[in-house]
C-alpha cells in the first residue's frame, strides 16, 4: 500500500509481469545448513549459515513492524500470525501496527537504535529501502533465500522490486533485501449505484470517463473522491493519467533514472489535466485537508461518484458496500486498447540488521509469503502476489479486482510508483501538485521543479 500505502522504485530495468499469476513452482526446502545460528550478525552482513528448524531456536519473542491496518490487511496478518503461532509455539509475536504514513516517519529512528524491531515492512524505493541498506540496517537475505527458494517461487519482476545494490545506489539487482505477500494495482472504483442514476455505464475509454466526470459534476455529485492531506494521493492520481500520455516504458525509463525528464512535454500535459480537473470541480472541496484513509470512507458514504484508489482498499470497500462498487483498471484512450497503471507488491517483509533472531524471523518470512498465505490473502479479501493454490476470491469486487491484475500482467502493463524516483520526490513533487490542484503554480512549474529535484539526485549518484 501504500504507497502505497507504497508505489512504492527505482534501477534500470523492465517491470515484466507476464508470469505473475502463473502455477506457484514450490521449491523444496532444504535441510538446515547449520544448527543454532540464530545469534545476531554483524550490522548489514548476510549470516554465513543459517538455519531452518524453528523448534531448535527456543522460547523466542519475534516483535514485527507492520503497517497491516487496513481491515483486510489486518484480518490477514492476524490470521497469519495466529497460524505461525500454532506452528511454533516456541514463538511469540509481539506486533507493532502502524499507518503507512507513521510507520515510514519512526521507522528510520527504530532500525538506528540498540534494539530495533526483528521484522519490518520496509517499503521499496531509494526513500526508505535503498537508504536503509545503504545504512546498514537491513539484513542481506540471500543466505535465506537459498534456504527458502524465494526466487525459484516468485517472478523475477517481482523479485527485483525487493533488491538493492549494498551501496543503496541501484535498485532491482544486488541482494535480496526483503519478499512481499500481496499485489497492489491503482485503480478506477465506482460506485455502481450513483451511475445507474446518472443514466451512464462503467467508461470503455478515457474519453468516456472525462465525459462521465462532466456528467456527475452538472447533476451535483462529486466526480472524484479525493483526499491529498498527505502528498502521495496526487502523485498516484498524477502517475494514472501519466500512463494515458506517455509511453509505459517511457515511464518505467523516466523513473527509474535510464532516460527522460519530468518537463517533457507529455509529463507536462499530465500536469495540466490535473490542474483542468481541479478547475473544473471534479474534486472533494479542500482535498488536501483530507486525509488519505479518510477517501475511502468518504466514497463509501456516497461522496464521490469514482475515486482512485489501490487494491488494498477493496475489502474494506466490498464490506461497507457489497455488490455497490466495482473496480476497473483505468479505461484506455481506444475502446479494447491495453491499459497501463502504476502498481506491483506490497511493503517487503525484511529483516532488520541488528535482529537477535534473524533464523526465526526468516522462517516469519517464509511461512506468511507461502503458497498457503495466498489462500489466506483471498480469503481476507486481499490481493496475493502470486496465484493462490485453491482458493478463489469471493464477491464481485474481488473478482474485478483479480480480474484487472490478470490482464495488466497478460500486457506488461504495470509502471512503477513514481515517487520512488528520488529519496526526497515525495515532498519535492508532492508539494508541487498540492500547490497545482490549488492553482498556486503551473503545470510546468510544478514539473520543473520534479524535474530540479530528479536531476540533482541523477548527479549524486
Amino acid at each position: 500500500m501504500p504507497t502505497t500505502p507504497s508505489a512504492r522504485r527505482g534501477g534500470p530495468r523492465r517491470l515484466g509481469r507476464r508470469a505473475v499469476l502463473a502455477a506457484v513452482a514450490v521449491a523444496a526446502l532444504g535441510t538446515a545448513c547449520a544448527p543454532g545460528s540464530d545469534t545476531e550478525q554483524p550490522q548489514g552482513k548476510a549470516p554465513a549459515a543459517v538455519s531452518t528448524d524453528v523448534a531448535k531456536a527456543g522460547n523466542v519473542t519475534l516483535t514485527v513492524w507492520d503497517q497491516e491496518v487496513q481491515g483486510g490487511q489486518r484480518k490477514q496478518i492476524e490470521k497469519l500470525n495466529e497460524q505461525f503461532q500454532a506452528k511454533y509455539p516456541n514463538v511469540k509475536i509481539n506486533r507493532v501496527s502502524r499507518s503507512f504514513s507513521d510507520l515510514q516517519k519512526t521507522l528510520r529512528l527504530a532500525l538506528s537504535g540498540d534494539n530495533p524491531p526483528d521484522v519490518v515492512e520496509a517499503n521499496q524505493g531509494y526513500a526508505a529501502m535503498a537508504q536503509f541498506v545503504k545504512a546498514g540496517m537491513l539484513l542481506p537475505l540471500d543466505s535465506y533465500d537459498q534456504a527458502y527458494g524465494w526466487r525459484k517461487r516468485y517472478p523475477k519482476g517481482l523479485m527485483d522490486l525487493n533488491s538493492v545494490t549494498t551501496d543503496g545506489k541501484l535498485i532491482g539487482s544486488g541482494s535480496l533485501y526483503g519478499v512481499s505477500l500481496n499485489g497492489e494495482i491503482v485503480g478506477l472504483y465506482y460506485n455502481k449505484d450513483k451511475l445507474s442514476k446518472l443514466g451512464i455505464r462503467a467508461p470503455q475509454t478515457w474519453g468516456e470517463f472525462e465525459q462521465a466526470l462532466a456528467t456527475a459534476k452538472s447533476k451535483g455529485e462529486i466526480p472524484i473522491a479525493f483526499g491529498n492531506q498527505e502528498k502521495l494521493p496526487a502523485m498516484q492520481l498524477y502517475g494514472i493519467v501519466q500512463d494515458q500520455h506517455a509511453d509505459k516504458q517511457t515511464v518505467r525509463d523516466l523513473v527509474f533514472g535510464k532516460s527522460g525528464s519530468w518537463s517533457d512535454g507529455p509529463n507536462v500535459q499530465a500536469a495540466q489535466k490535473l490542474a483542468d480537473w481541479a478547475k473544473q470541480g471534479y474534486f472533494t472541496k479542500d482535498a488536501n485537508a483530507i486525509k488519505w484513509d479518510d477517501t475511502p470512507a468518504n466514497f463509501a458514504k456516497g461522496d464521490g461518484v469514482f475515486m482512485f484508489g489501490g487494491t488494498w482498499w477493496a475489502s474494506d470497500l466490498m464490506d461497507k458496500m457489497g455488490d455497490k462498487v466495482g473496480f476497473m483498471l483505468p479505461p484506455p484512450a481506444q475502446a479494447g486498447g491495453a491499459s497501463a497503471t502504476m502498481g506491483g507488491e506490497s511493503l517487503p517483509w525484511s529483516i532488520t540488521a541488528k535482529s537477535k533472531h534473524p533464523d526465526v524471523a526468516a522462517a516469519y518470512i517464509n511461512f506468511i509469503t507461502s503458497p498457503e498465505a495466498m489462500d489466506v490473502s483471498v480469503e481476507t479479501g486481499n490481493l496475493p502476489a502470486l496465484a493462490p493454490p485453491s482458493k478463489k476470491p469471493e464477491g464481485a469486487l474481488m473478482k474485478d479486482v483479480l480480474s484487472a491484475w490478470e490482464t495488466l500482467s497478460k500486457n506488461d502493463g504495470i509502471t512503477p510508483y513514481i515517487d520512488y524516483a528520488t529519496p526526497t520526490f515525495a515532498d519535492a513533487f508532492g508539494g508541487p501538485l498540492q500547490e497545482l490542484i490549488t492553482g498556486k503554480t503551473s503545470a510546468q512549474q510544478a514539473m520543473q521543479k520534479a524535474q530540479d529535484d530528479y536531476a540533482a539526485f541523477q548527479k549524486k549518484k
